[in-house]
């Protein structure tokens, strides 16, 4: 797909947010300068530098660390499982950022499928059971049934925002160069150490059980080669926990 298509998703994406009044001029100017960056610099940098930059920019906007971003609130704070806090449905306009640019990105990368179909599906598998069963075991999460009426709200902005920019990060720009660094393994087990190590300052026990859904994840991709299963892995796995067990999290 040609550079100027591509750059539609992230600038149409920054551009509705400062319509709606949720990006200000300093995210706006961030904003602009991580779009040149991802997507204009590539060729300009050296390969190492230009990596690290954008992985460390793509960091700190998915981290919420670059002021100048509002979040969208689209539901009110409610409490859906008894046993966990109240959950407010937002969209985080810096996340969305970081996934759009990071699509537009990826859409202009030649990528060889990998032809291990029974593998990727056999991961796929493993993951949807062993990580609500080990969320279960661990006590992080209880049995919380449940049809929330914000599902589609939380379908949207989960899969469209969340999944996808975490996915483009650590499996597309993260994985991707470990394993030719490191090789396959080590690659997928590191990139999955430091998924769920983000994930630290909710619990360390979501950070761990974060970390192997990131290695079923890291796997899929590496096993089919397409990286819109790591996506519909991740978002049914997350799916699963809000319909199944307490969510976000059960309180201690």
């Amino acid at each position: 797909m040609p550079l100027h298509l591509r750059l539609l998703l992230p600038i149409l994406g920054l551009g509705l947010g400062v319509g709606l009044g949720f990006i200000q001029a300093v995210g706006l100017a961030a904003g602009l300068l991580y779009i040149a960056l991802i997507l204009g610099a590539d060729q300009a940098l050296p390969a190492r530098l230009w990596w690290s930059l954008g992985l460390l920019a793509s960091l700190a906007l998915a981290a919420h660390l670059v002021p100048g971003f509002a979040p969208w609130p689209l539901s009110p704070p409610r409490q859906i499982s008894s046993d966990a806090a109240a959950y407010a449905v937002r969209l985080s306009w810096d996340k969305l950022l970081v996934g759009l640019t990071l699509l537009a990105w990826w859409l202009g990368q030649s990528r060889p499928r990998a032809a291990r179909a029974q593998r990727a599906w056999a991961v796929a598998l493993l993951t949807l059971a062993g990580i609500p069963l080990l969320a279960l075991a661990l006590g992080l999460v209880g049995w919380q049934p449940k049809w929330p009426e914000e599902l589609w709200l939380w379908l949207a902005v989960n899969l469209g925002v969340a999944a996808l920019a975490e996915e483009l990060l650590f499996r597309g720009l993260l994985q991707t160069r470990l394993i030719g660094w490191l090789g396959i393994w080590p690659g997928v087990l590191l990139t999955a150490l430091l998924f769920g190590a983000v994930h630290a300052p909710f619990s360390p026990l979501f950070a761990v059980v974060a970390g192997i859904a990131g290695l079923g994840y890291g796997l899929i991709f590496h096993y089919s080669g397409r990286l819109s299963l790591a996506v519909a892995l991740h978002g049914a796995v997350n799916l699963m926990h809000l319909l199944l067990l307490s969510y976000p999290l059960r309180l201690t």
